[in-house]
């Protein structure tokens, strides 16, 4: 019979306080030589889906921006990469930054495309708004079990994109291509669909709602300001002002929305 993903125990963690919880909730990784599955807890899970995000993002995992995405101190982000360094998950060049490996990179896909599929289900079923959806499958992700994902899966009919516009990882691994580019650098003069945003930050989220920006918003760049000025947008009969760190958290890509297959609505 097929085992649960999960198993919670009570168990002392010397990094209690860093992130790390000491009631563990284990995932499964791959079968092990006696017929079992490794166990990963929620924080090594949390882990690798942060290195995942980060290569996507700068090429490079740094113990820095590990520490700063995950809110610990430097010395548990050293103490975590040596950990999975040894487990085979990364590896780890002094001053190149951390890299997954193949066996970490498919506990990255399984993970995301966890927490991408129930910000879906709870968006679609619950009707939650883009901004309270990440908190809840970051917790969500590492209890559903594999046959309930695919059940959500199943039921919302096998959607390609997520609530942000992210392309959710299919069973076997592989990743659609997210078309365009960053909105600080889609050309002056141009026209363009809004694909993607970033769902760390809640706020900001709650921002691009105030300013009517959403997935499938058209949008055409009218001025950029120089020296990280603002960026000046025509969106239907607006014209919106923001910032260069806002525009490079969202994905635009020329043509309307309507060439996206299975999307996020």
């Amino acid at each position: 019979m097929p085992f649960p993903r999960i198993l919670t125990l009570t168990l002392p963690s010397p990094y209690e306080g860093e992130g790390f919880h000491t009631r563990a909730i284990f995932g499964f990784d791959v079968l092990g030589t006696n017929g079992w599955k490794v166990m990963l807890t929620a924080s090594i899970e949390d882990y690798i889906k942060a290195i995942y995000a980060l290569e996507i993002e700068d090429r490079k995992a740094s113990t820095k921006k590990l520490a700063q995405r995950l809110d610990v101190r430097m010395a548990s982000v050293t103490g975590m990469i040596k950990h999975l360094a040894s487990e085979g998950y990364v590896k780890h060049m002094p001053y190149r930054g951390v890299h997954l490996t193949e066996r970490g990179r498919r506990v990255a896909l399984d993970l995301v495309r966890r927490h991408r599929l129930i910000e879906l289900f709870l968006s679609r079923t619950l009707a939650l708004t883009w901004d309270e959806l990440h908190a809840d499958a970051e917790v969500l992700e590492h209890a559903v079990s594999d046959s309930l994902i695919e059940r959500i899966y199943e039921y919302l009919g096998c959607p390609e994109f997520d609530p942000h516009g992210s392309p959710i990882p299919r069973k076997d691994g592989s990743v659609a291509p997210q078309p365009g580019v960053p909105l600080d650098q889609f050309p002056i003069g141009a026209k363009g669909t809004i694909a993607e945003v970033s769902d760390q930050d809640p706020e900001f989220l709650r921002y691009l709602t105030k300013l009517k920006l959403a997935i499938g918003s058209i949008i055409r760049v009218r001025e950029r300001a120089p020296f990280n000025g603002p960026i000046l947008l025509d969106s239907g009969s607006e014209t919106i002002a923001i910032g260069h760190d806002a525009a490079s958290r969202i994905r635009v890509h020329s043509g309307r929305a309507g060439g996206r297959r299975k999307s996020h609505n």
